[in-house]
């Protein structure tokens, strides 16, 4: 008999796996991996019972929607195709995502939403190109989807959060970006998506690296004005876009939403899946090993490298930033930033009214680089759930709800 106290294949033993069973109860409870604080309902199938039965489950999902993509694609309902296999896509995302290492089942659902994906390329109604970079012997990826009939325009660098591939974004069937005349770069760096097949393991620093290779590669191509490239990353992906434009002065401006601080509370005050996921990612070998290398993962001496405009978005009460944290990394700014606190909420940000978060974001991006004036620049602006907004009547430059 296999030692039930040894390490499972391919994966490094940590503390919290000898508490699983609680985190199985809050999945089947939930219907969540994580994000249960919202009050939103189920992501996850009702016939998910556990964390192990993620993949399986919403494997099958994403193949009933494959398969209904198809059957429109061949009745010659393109539209719809399109948004199915998009929709299959981001299914089989999730579902390799939940397996933390490189076995058969992760392989098979990697290359479905790969399949899928280039259904929805032949699909698109404008140019995506795959782009593949060379990196420190190795290659790195993403995606460039080219707004139509701009020509050389500006171009947002998508950086995806730890729980997602660049073929999860952007939309293909309502591209939010094209709408403000920029072209979208999705980049997959290391420990993300075909890097993470590759076998590239996150490290303490080579996600800026690697961003700022991709860069060197983007700013040659003749669609793109290498003088307005700005940045937007959610998640894990908003401190690698801190990081990003701290460490290399090509970007114009930064939006970034969370994930700013020690990630000691990442790993063991969030949802017991990212500890796990991160020892995946970078393929610690052992718990000190994996604490060794997301202690060095810090915006401290970075935030007064930042040159440009750079907008800050945090919810009052997420478990991975608390609010004392972020506001002495957002003091350290020395250049034009602003903060959002969004009050009463977590992780996942919400203005009211069905104000898009996104869409708001990326106006902010699109006015820095119109050269138009910040009113708010180096303020914080405390939102309350009435809020539609930064300038709604309810929100308040103040940092706390008793000021």
């Amino acid at each position: 008999m296999a030692n039930p106290r040894g390490p499972k294949p391919g994966q490094t033993h940590l503390q919290r796996d000898n508490q699983q069973w609680i985190f199985d109860y809050v999945v089947q409870q939930s219907g969540r991996t994580y994000h249960w604080w919202t009050g939103e309902g189920r992501t996850l199938p009702e016939s998910v019972r556990s964390h192990g039965m993620v993949s399986k489950h919403l494997g099958r999902q994403a193949q009933a929607k494959e398969a209904k993509a198809k059957a429109e694609a061949q009745a010659g309902d393109t539209k719809a195709a399109l948004k199915t296999y998009f929709a299959a896509t981001r299914d089989f995302i999730k579902a390799q995502h939940h397996i933390f290492e490189l076995n058969e089942e992760k392989k098979f659902l990697y290359d479905s939403m790969r399949r899928c994906y280039d259904q929805v390329m032949a699909l698109c109604p404008y140019q995506i190109e795959r782009i593949e970079i060379p990196f420190e012997g190795s290659i790195v990826a993403g995606y460039l989807h080219l707004c139509p009939d701009v020509g050389a325009a500006p171009l947002l660098f998508y950086m995806p959060g730890c729980d997602t591939t660049c073929e999860s974004s952007p939309d293909p069937v309502d591209n939010l970006v094209h709408k403000r005349g920029m072209h979208v770069f999705s980049f997959d760096g290391p420990g993300l998506g075909q890097s993470n097949m590759r076998g590239i393991k996150l490290t303490k620093d080579n996600f800026e690296r690697a961003a700022s290779a991709a860069l060197d590669v983007l700013v040659k191509r003749d669609e793109i004005d290498a003088g307005k490239i700005v940045t937007y990353g959610g998640g894990a992906g908003s401190y690698w876009a801190m990081r990003l434009v701290a460490t290399d002065h090509r970007l114009k401006a930064a939006a970034t939403k969370s994930s700013y601080s020690d990630k000691y509370f990442l790993m063991n005050e969030d949802s017991p899946r990212y500890k796990r996921l991160f020892a995946f990612l970078t393929q610690a070998q052992t718990e000190e090993e994996l604490d060794e290398v997301t202690s060095a993962m810090t915006l401290d001496g970075y935030m007064e490298k930042i040159k440009c405009p750079t907008l800050m978005l945090t919810g009052e009460y997420d478990l991975r930033d608390p609010l004392d944290e972020v506001y002495r990394l957002f003091d350290q700014l020395t250049n034009r930033g602003e903060l959002w606190v969004f009050a009463d909420q977590f992780h996942q940000l919400r203005f009211a009214g069905g104000v898009d978060v996104y869409d708001v974001l990326l106006d902010w991006l699109r006015d820095r680089l119109a050269g138009q004036q910040n009113p708010r620049e180096g303020q914080v602006t405390y939102i309350e759930p009435a809020s539609e907004g930064p300038d709604s009547p309810t929100a308040f430059r103040k940092r706390r709800w008793y000021h």
